[in-house]
């Protein structure tokens, strides 16, 4: 597993731009059966965070299984190093996926990023996976006059290049920041997140992942991966 304990800021900084030219802005997926939301829940002042991946079928998005760890970390939360304080434990909980989803959708950027490098993109290289970024907040770029109306999305732009877009899920409601991680090119990171608005502001693989890692932490849900019956119940 990686560890970023003892790393300083200048040699994060240039561990990104390394892992930057490995980026993948087109798409390398096939069809989509199998979509995962991923977050990190931590109390707060601890060191100890409890990370969570949650696999949904697509375009049902069901849950079918999670996996979750907990892990301990040192490095602190600093704007734009996020993958640093939760790659390693996010890769804790992948490494136990027994199936690979087809696509990753994490709590954070992807390349709506100064370095290109969210933490989207930083675990989609460092697993060679599919990834999506769709973060609450904007971190990096512009983008113009949003509608009101659910559905609706601007484009956000670094100057004339393209990064992602800010999307609508709620009418009249804050709008969420998507942008491709790694292997998604922008228009697909955009078409297959719209695909996974419900009810919610936050989409249904993000939501989900945040309810487990929440559950996961306030003791109501063990470590490990397990999987779901049809039914919604655990299976194993």
């Amino acid at each position: 597993m990686l560890n970023y304990e003892n790393i300083s800021i200048s040699e994060a900084t240039s561990l990104q731009e390394q892992l930057r030219t490995k980026l993948l802005l087109t798409d390398g997926f096939g069809k989509i059966t199998t979509i995962a939301g991923a977050d990190i829940s931590h109390n707060k002042y601890s060191d100890v965070v409890y990370a969570g991946i949650v696999v949904l079928s697509y375009p049902q998005l069901e849950v079918i299984g999670y996996s979750l760890v907990e892990c301990t970390t040192q490095f602190k939360y600093i704007p734009g190093y996020l993958g640093f304080r939760e790659v390693p434990a996010l890769l804790a909980a992948w490494q136990q996926l027994p199936a690979k989803p087809d696509i990753t959708v994490l709590d954070g950027q992807g390349i709506t990023h100064p370095r290109r490098m969210g933490i989207a993109s930083h675990f989609g290289v460092v697993t060679d996976s599919p990834t999506i970024g769709c973060a609450k907040n904007m971190l990096f770029g512009k983008y113009g006059l949003l509608p009101t109306e659910k559905g609706s999305s601007s484009g956000i732009y670094n100057r004339d290049e393209p990064l992602g877009y800010a999307l609508r899920t709620k009418k009249d409601v804050k709008p969420v920041f998507i942008s491709p991680g790694h292997k998604v090119s922008v228009p697909s990171s955009l078409a297959i997140v719209k695909n996974c608005i419900r009810n919610h502001r936050i989409p249904e693989p993000t939501r989900q992942a945040h309810e487990y890692v929440n559950r996961f932490r306030t003791g109501s849900l063990t470590s490990g991966y397990h999987t779901l019956n049809v039914q919604g119940n655990l299976f194993d």
